[in-house]
């Protein structure tokens, strides 16, 4: 347990692609990390990880393992999740998950801290990461509703091949490998070869056509924002982009609100960089935001047929949408005095 201001932390799919990502952005940052237990399903427990210059074996994800933690960050499938989640509540200890396992569960709060930190005062013990692309589309979007309220919002998604974990980027590269070969490439994670192609889909689609992804965006936007009326748009889009998720927004306001304005709500915003310049052909682009924290925005613009305002944003999803996110969590946690 947590012992002068150190804290006891285990992860859960330590070795993941957000599992690395949060080992690295928890050394990044400093956080007090008194005692870190790596854990992983059976098939990677054995192994080790890298930390703050050490090896550290890979327990098997357990019940038992969470004896003693003061944050479990959850960076796994959804079962390791719902198993585990409610054993490290009952252990006392704060469960920080990126499934989408208790996102939508009224009794857990859904966290963005730039966004809405006053909904961690009413955590039982879990709370839920939001979804890697809905985390940069609330971060683009909470200063112009601070602003001007929002009344409709459509936005195009087009996300890295990451988003769907380390199976997504290797096929994407052995589909690169085998294309330029002369070869057909084969899709198993993706609904169709990515490489050198786009897919209107991510994850899956439901019976009213929408794909799952896009009902996520939606229905987190609306809890982070408490805005249950909240009229959004959506359509998610996969694209042959290693690490980086992008999006295109068109926002209805409440009261007029011109582009300087929302440029200046938004560079004056905690975690929001504006980068929109273009005269000399400056915006942002996935390759500028991987390895990086910040949401940026560009193509910030009246739309020519409305009061409506257009932009751009991209976030890595490994890191602002996933790892950086959950460590900003029990960080605010450690401000607020919460745990």
């Amino acid at each position: 347990m947590s012992r002068n201001g150190q804290h006891t932390i285990a992860i859960v799919g330590a070795t993941g692609a957000v599992g690395e990502v949060l080992l690295q952005v928890l050394e990044e940052r400093h956080f007090p990390v008194g005692e870190l237990r790596p854990l992983a399903s059976e098939r990677s427990a054995g192994n080790t990880v890298r930390f703050a210059g050490k090896d550290i074996p890979v327990q098997l994800a357990q019940p038992k393992a969470l004896d003693g933690t003061d944050f479990v960050f959850f960076a796994a499938t959804g079962t390791l999740s719902k198993e585990l989640a409610p054993e490290a509540a009952k252990r006392g200890a704060v469960a920080i998950d990126k499934s989408s396992t208790w996102r939508m569960d009224p009794r857990v709060p859904l966290v963005v801290p730039e966004v809405n930190p006053q909904a961690l005062k009413s955590h039982e013990g879990i709370i839920a990461c939001p979804n890697c692309t809905t985390i940069g589309f609330v971060m683009a979007l909470e200063p112009i509703r601070r602003a001007a309220g929002l009344k409709h919002v459509v936005v195009t998604t087009l996300q890295a091949v990451s988003g769907a974990g380390k199976p997504g980027v290797d096929e994407l590269d052995a589909q690169i490998e085998a294309t330029l070969r002369g070869e057909t490439p084969s899709a198993k994670v993706f609904a169709a070869p990515i490489a050198f192609n786009v897919l209107p889909l991510c994850e899956t689609f439901r019976e009213d056509g929408y794909s799952t992804e896009e009902v996520k965006l939606l229905f987190e936007t609306r809890k982070i924002m408490e805005l249950p009326d909240l009229d959004v748009a959506m359509t998610c889009v996969r694209v042959p982009v290693p690490v980086g998720h992008s999006a295109t927004v068109l926002i209805e306001t409440e009261r007029p609100l011109s582009a300087d304005a929302a440029r200046a709500a938004l560079a004056a915003f905690p975690g929001v960089r504006v980068v929109d310049d273009p005269k000399h052909n400056i915006f942002p682009t996935p390759a500028d935001v991987a390895g990086h924290d910040d949401v940026l925005v560009g193509r910030i613009r009246k739309d020519l047929g409305s009061d409506r305002l257009w932009l751009w944003e991209v976030s890595d999803n490994l890191r602002k949408g996933a790892a950086t996110n959950a460590v900003q969590i029990a960080e605010e946690l450690i401000r607020q005095g919460l745990k």
